[in-house]
């Protein structure tokens, strides 16, 4: 159990680490920002959006108050981290490689919060219910 411990928090940390990493650049850095998305084909109103989100994301998967809002955050980076891996892959630009370190980090972290944590069935809802 210890192990599955050590491996969850850090590839949580190293996955919430590169998801903040990349908001903080959103807010401070808006002009790099907004050079990345108008050449992989985005608008860049989303940019602002899409930190807020991303912060959020990790203040959800570190506090673990809510398993729903949990899962979503780690659905909710999946889903930007498989667009920015298409995206980098269409344009051609080579840059892709932060995209599938966050798929792989994604992974490990949502397969050892469920070896460390539990699942969120139905079942342990009604138990807590009773």
């Amino acid at each position: 159990m210890k192990k599955n411990k050590i491996i969850y928090w850090i590839t949580t940390s190293l996955l919430c680490l590169l998801f903040f990493s990349g908001a903080m650049m959103y807010f401070f850095n808006y002009e790099r920002a907004s050079g990345f998305f108008t050449s992989l084909g985005f608008p860049t109103w989303i940019i602002y959006p899409l930190a807020i989100l991303k912060v959020l994301g990790v203040l959800v998967i570190l506090i673990k108050k809510s398993n729903f809002l949990k899962e979503l955050a780690y659905a909710g980076f999946l889903y930007d981290a498989i667009l920015a891996l298409a995206a980098h892959i269409m344009v051609k630009d080579g840059e892709y490689l932060p995209a599938i370190i966050s798929i792989v980090l994604l992974t490990l972290s949502w397969i050892y919060d469920r070896k460390v944590f539990g699942k969120y069935t139905q079942t342990k809802l009604s138990t807590n219910k009773s």
